[in-house]
């Protein structure tokens, strides 16, 4: 394929994990090479026998390597709560008949990959980023390895979810965001909930999938949990929404800075901070986040009209 974004996808499968894997397989000039998996919304096997799931469903013809099973320095906490206890919303369904790669982790696997393929390779990670860091520390020259490379966390100008400041990819592991963040990405995207909450998909959306189609099964126990403290009927699409600003950056608008994660605050630990007092450098009181850091793209609108018409493309697709 000429022209063919060829990506590796990191992920913690998820019913929203699953819409992103639906949306990738819907693009004609994008190639999923690699899929790694991490603790997160389940325990990284459920991850791993769900993402083996869903490259069998969509004809996905990629490794599924198995990933870091706990954060870097803090305890594993998952989220059955938001994604039902098999992470599918109870509809999961038989065992897949593949298996993921022995003897290779999937920070392993993005290590590899990059340095067969120098500049040739994107990566979405759209889970905990504790295969990520664990990849750069297996390969320091990771950052400069990868041609773009999109991350779903973070909460800038708004609330977090999964506590009062913090959004939960990185909440579930601080340390490995913050390490992220600290490597010198070259073409680095974070996807936060300022744009994800803002995309949130209404119950008319929903309704107009196909009842008997999997992406509309799955979806019912998200939408419940979102309805249940949002009070609107709908869901956020918070992964599928990073898939799509991976594959068409100019969906969205963004802000460019220098970002770290909190690690040590009673309240805000797992929180993305940026010092915003001065867009110039050179400030006489400095800045709380060093220049040695390079810089991100946080997205901070997008167009969520376009992205809902493309999503609901997507997984309708036979």
């Amino acid at each position: 394929m000429i022209g063919c974004m060829r990506l590796i996808v990191d992920a913690d499968p998820g019913i929203d994990d699953a819409l992103a894997f639906y949306y990738l397989k819907a693009q004609a000039d994008t190639e999923i090479v690699a899929i790694g998996t991490v603790h997160g919304n389940v325990p990284v096997r459920q991850a791993t026998v769900n993402a083996l799931r869903l490259a069998e469903r969509l004809g996905i013809d990629a490794p599924v390597a198995m990933g870091a099973a706990r954060p870097l320095a803090q305890p594993l906490k998952t989220a059955e709560d938001v994604h039902g206890a098999d992470g599918l919303g109870g509809f999961a369904g038989d065992e897949p008949t593949r298996v993921h790669t022995a003897g290779e982790s999937a920070a392993e696997q993005i290590a590899r990959l990059a340095r067969a393929n120098p500049g040739e390779l994107s990566l979405l990670a759209i889970g905990p980023l504790t295969n990520v860091a664990l990849a750069v520390q297996i390969e320091p020259e990771l950052p400069r390895l990868l041609d773009r490379t999109v991350v779903m966390g973070g909460a800038l100008g708004v609330p977090g979810n999964i506590t009062s400041h913090a959004e939960a990819n990185f909440w579930h592991d601080p340390e490995a965001a913050d390490l992220v963040l600290d490597a010198g990405f070259e073409d680095l995207t974070i996807v936060g909930l300022d744009v994800t909450m803002a995309s949130h998909a209404p119950g008319e959306w929903l309704e107009a999938l196909p009842e008997s189609g999997y992406p509309r099964q799955i979806l019912g126990f998200y939408a419940d949990f979102y309805g249940s403290f949002l009070g609107k009927a709908g869901f956020v699409p918070h992964d599928p929404l990073a898939a799509a600003i991976l594959v068409d950056p100019e969906l969205a608008t963004y802000v460019e800075d220098r970002f770290a994660i909190e690690l040590t605050g009673t309240y805000t630990r797992g929180k993305l901070v940026a010092d915003q007092r001065f867009l110039a450098e050179g400030s006489p009181f400095g800045r709380d986040i060093g220049t040695g850091r390079s810089t991100a793209r946080y997205a901070v609108s997008a167009d969520n009209a376009r992205f809902l018409d493309r999503l609901r493309d997507a997984v309708t697709q036979p």
